[in-house]
């Protein structure tokens, strides 16, 4: 695999991250996951846009235009010579000394890796995570930062039940999304979706979702995922039907027509 680092092409096998950076001693640090899908990378100017949003809020630098990042996106991926690809963005705040104090004026660190785009992931089951809960009041919960932690947590109880992911909730007690994915219900005739404010990452392909399907940002509980007649995840790869909520079925336990419906479109 060839990764781009500060716009660099480099084998991955002798790539280096100084082991200073704070990407890797705090994940100090952003990233986007972006597809490509028959040479064309999907939404790249919103995936540019919400990566300079998260960069803002920690105050690192962006090094470059969108001109320029999108070149060293292209240059990756055509080095690896893919045509359909997931490609991982990273940017840190790059080397700095020993403690939390941020230097005063960061030489960020960019990289960009791509792999070939994986087949789309098949129905879910999930779990509703009892470990870990999401901090909607935190300025993180809208940025794509590199501290997943609580994320991992949650994913490890749901491996521990035999599950393919698990629903965060956040500190009141309502559905915020996945591990990795935006979340969206069937319920009451209602297609809808936790909003920002209740920890919801603003997921790019969320927002196509919305549009398409009409969805309505609105707080959900738990008891109203329950009874969802239909539950579908999105993130940057696509759609994924949930079929299972703790070990009950979701509508008749199939994906459901909407699900399938939106899968085919985005």
């Amino acid at each position: 695999m060839i990764v781009s680092i500060n716009g660099v092409l480099t084998d991955a096998a002798v790539a280096r991250i100084d082991p200073a950076d704070r990407g890797f001693t705090l994940g100090d640090g952003i990233f986007e996951t972006i597809a490509v899908r028959r040479n064309a990378v999907r939404h790249l100017a919103t995936h540019l846009r919400r990566l300079r949003e998260g960069a803002g809020v920690l105050g690192i630098p962006v090094p470059g235009d969108d001109q320029e990042l999108a070149a060293r996106i292209g240059a990756c991926i055509t080095a690896n010579g893919l045509k359909d690809a997931v490609v991982r963005v990273t940017l840190t705040r790059g080397v700095g000394a020993r403690g939390i104090v941020p230097p005063p004026h960061p030489a960020p660190t960019f990289v960009v890796t791509a792999a070939p785009l994986p087949e789309p992931a098949g129905p879910a089951k999930v779990i509703v995570a009892k470990v870990t809960r999401r901090n909607e009041h935190s300025p993180l919960a809208r940025i794509k930062h590199l501290n997943y932690l609580d994320n991992i947590l949650a994913r490890r109880e749901a491996q521990a039940a035999d599950a393919d992911d698990a629903i965060l909730l956040n500190t009141a007690g309502n559905v915020a999304e996945s591990t990795v994915a935006n979340i969206f219900i069937l319920v009451d005739g209602f297609m809808l979706t936790p909003p920002i404010a209740d920890g919801a990452l603003p997921g790019i392909m969320r927002g196509e979702a919305i549009k398409l399907a009409r969805a309505e940002e609105r707080t959900i509980t738990p008891e109203m995922l329950a009874r969802a007649a239909e539950v579908f995840l999105t993130n940057a790869l696509g759609v994924r039907p949930v079929t299972h909520v703790d070990g009950a079925p979701v509508g008749d336990g199939e994906p459901g027509l909407i699900t399938q419906l939106l899968a085919t479109r985005l």
